[in-house]
């Protein structure tokens, strides 16, 4: 586990995150409820790390939904700040760009 992802756990676990209003968007939009993502972040899989990212360290993980369907998210940290957890946006992977466990990029 990346050094971003294992800081985002523990912000999250401590309820110390706040959600982007893209993400509010984008997981109203799917019909994402944000409680599940919350209490299983200590299970999200590593997909891509950015921890150089000029407005702070982010990842690219992925969860799952309660019916065991696929969810990526992107959790960052703003630059310069040890906290909050900051929920950038959250989707639902498309199959034709992702591999089947949806942990590449497939590329064309």
């Amino acid at each position: 586990m990346s050094e971003t992802l294992q800081r985002i756990v523990s912000l999250v676990g401590d309820r110390k995150l706040r959600v982007s209003a893209h993400a509010l968007q984008k997981l109203i939009a799917d019909g994402i409820l944000i409680e599940p993502l919350i209490e299983g972040i200590s299970e999200a899989i590593l997909v891509e790390d950015y921890h150089d990212y000029f407005k702070g360290p982010a990842v690219l993980v992925l969860q799952f939904d309660t019916q065991g369907m696929p969810i990526h998210l992107v959790w960052g940290l703003p630059a310069g700040a040890q906290e909050p957890a900051v929920l950038v946006t959250a989707y639902r992977p498309d199959p034709d760009r992702w591999t089947d466990h949806f942990s590449r990029r497939i590329v064309r």
